[in-house]
């Protein structure tokens, strides 16, 4: 029960902040939490020197578009499909799924390689190499995630859900990543 009164307090303060500020709150969350994805992949990897540069990267990119996309999109997802629509749970997963998940990607990608320094050329062929690789998984693995995200959470807290995912799916695309430079690296 000691434990009780500061979560309570703190998701309060959470859910406060994300009603008054919510896309301040949800970019900053995300920052916070795709550093950690970044930070936990790092030390996964057994990597000995943290790679600042890629923690920097992970967190200003959820910080600049992490959570202020997804606002948008999700916002912009309930007003084109309302729920008194046909099938609404449905649609709104198909236009998730095959329209704004294959952009998303593609975009975080290429923002990601660019933000550690890479050229436009450089981040242009990681995503070649990646882009399939990283969609087919998250069409995989997170299609079911997105469908209770889309059927059971209220419309304000999907970012929220889809950062704590994001965490884990940090820690995979980072990884991915790793692996194909340091297949590039051994050529």
């Amino acid at each position: 029960m000691v434990l009780s009164k500061p979560i309570y307090t703190a998701l309060g303060f959470y859910f406060e902040q994300l009603f008054n500020n919510p896309i301040r709150t949800k970019s900053v969350t995300c920052c916070v939490i795709a550093t950690a994805g970044n930070y936990a992949s790092q030390c996964i990897a057994g990597n000995k020197v943290l790679n600042h540069q890629s923690l920097l990267a992970y967190g200003i990119f959820g910080l600049l578009f992490g959570g202020s996309i997804p606002h948008y999109f999700y916002t912009w997802l309930e007003h084109v499909v309302p729920e008194e629509a046909a099938f609404p749970v449905v649609k709104k997963l198909f236009l998730e799924r095959l329209v704004y998940s294959p952009l998303y990607q593609a975009f975080t990608l290429y923002i990601l390689a660019r933000l550690e320094g890479k050229s436009h050329d450089a981040a242009i062929a990681q995503l070649k190499n990646l882009y399939w690789m990283v969609l087919s998984s998250s069409w995989k693995y997170l299609t079911i995630i997105q469908l209770l995200n889309l059927s059971v959470v209220p419309p304000m807290l999907r970012v929220f859900i889809v950062n704590i995912v994001g965490f884990f799916w940090t820690v995979y695309i980072a990884n991915k990543r790793r692996q194909m430079q340091a297949k590039k690296d051994n050529k």
